[in-house]
């Protein structure tokens, strides 16, 4: 195969002329149950959502058979299985069009599921930009239920595998610890192994832990901001501005893309699901081949915490390869083509091992 990047001088034009057209041409999108129970098989309390609307997941699927009969120029002509997206904090599966376009490329159907508190899935709260969760068990199952029900049969007899960022790289490397081979191969972009709070986490902690035992769990947590249409570029230094351009216009268009600030109880449980996660005991139970990417220049997650990760789950002979990309921010699928290109390949070559991948800048 022989993908070529999208024009980053002209984004959004190259976007809406190739790529855009043809996943609505194999798009579905949908809704889950939400999961009933943890994987020690312990009941989630049922949620109501504060808005009144289902008690639903929403999830955005792409059909690689549909995608093949369009014949795009350089594609795979090769159906590899399905690629499970598990999605960062405040985001949603449309900013991932554009991975998706490239994984339709490679071979690979497509599975997006807007995690519990963002895009169209249920929220607790009545002012959707806040993401809040009641406990980190929950996502974790969810997200595991998503990749039984859904996307493994999306899969049929092919591999499925995973790619997951930031905060959805955390769910994720728990969910590898739990839930062993649920999935066949997975990526870890810049995963939250441990949150970058800018404080102590044992502070952040006590402090948002206490407003949530004072009634205040569903409370922007403090030093968190509401949604602003302004792009932030002090913490995207070196980004590709047009990607940055396209992504700040769909949350501008959408208020159910406007999410941006932590809940005193996100907080919490996220620094819950750090220390679980990072249990020796737990990472030595993750059986499944990992590829992670750290970003050199990440403001949001601790680089350490994910040396250490990758460290402990490979003591034992785990299976896991850390590539570090120096100079990137957070999100490096939105860095510019010469650094995303060869951050492409690895992740199509990690993923399928049958066919030679080249990625034209």
């Amino acid at each position: 195969m022989e993908i070529a990047m999208i024009n980053e001088h002209e984004f959004q034009q190259d976007l809406e002329a190739t790529a855009l057209p043809a996943l609505d041409s194999c798009m579905h999108d949908g809704y889950m149950d939400p999961a009933v129970s943890d994987w020690h098989g312990h009941r989630l309390r049922t949620l109501h959502p504060a808005d009144g609307t289902p008690n639903k997941l929403h999830v955005v699927r792409y059909d690689v058979e549909k995608f093949h009969a369009l014949q795009i120029p350089g594609s795979s002509r090769q159906t590899h299985g399905t690629v499970l997206i598990s999605h960062g904090f405040t985001e949603f599966a449309a900013k991932y069009k554009e991975m998706a376009w490239y994984f339709l490329l490679a071979g690979f159907s497509v599975c997006i599921l807007e995690h519990r508190g963002h895009g169209y899935s249920a929220r607790d709260v009545r002012n959707d930009q806040i993401v809040y969760i009641d406990t980190w068990h929950r996502y974790v199952a969810d997200l595991a239920k998503c990749a039984r029900t859904i996307a493994r049969p999306m899969a049929a007899d092919k591999p499925l595998v995973l790619f997951a960022h930031s905060m959805g790289g955390g769910i994720a490397a728990a969910m590898l610890e739990r839930y062993p081979n649920i999935v066949d191969k997975a990526v870890l972009s810049s995963p939250m192994i441990e949150a970058n709070l800018h404080t102590p986490n044992w502070l952040a902690a006590l402090v948002c832990g206490a407003a949530c035992d004072f009634g205040h769990a569903k409370s922007m947590a403090p030093g968190q901001r509401a949604f602003t249409p302004l792009i932030d570029i002090k913490d995207n230094q070196g980004a590709c501005m047009q990607r940055l351009e396209w992504m700040k216009k769909l949350r501008i268009a959408d208020t159910h893309y406007q999410t941006s600030a932590a809940a005193n109880e996100w907080v919490r449980q996220a620094i819950r699901l750090s220390i679980a996660m990072q249990d020796p005991h737990m990472c030595e139970r993750i059986e499944t081949p990992i590829l992670l990417f750290q970003a050199g220049n990440d403001h949001w997650v601790r680089n350490k915490a994910q040396n250490r990760f990758v460290k402990r789950v490979g003591k034992d002979g785990g299976d896991i390869r850390m590539v570090r990309v120096p100079g990137s921010v957070h999100e490096i699928f939105t860095m510019p083509n010469s650094v995303m290109a060869p951050y492409l390949k690895e992740i199509l070559t990690f993923l399928q091992t049958s066919e030679p991948v080249t990625v034209l800048v």
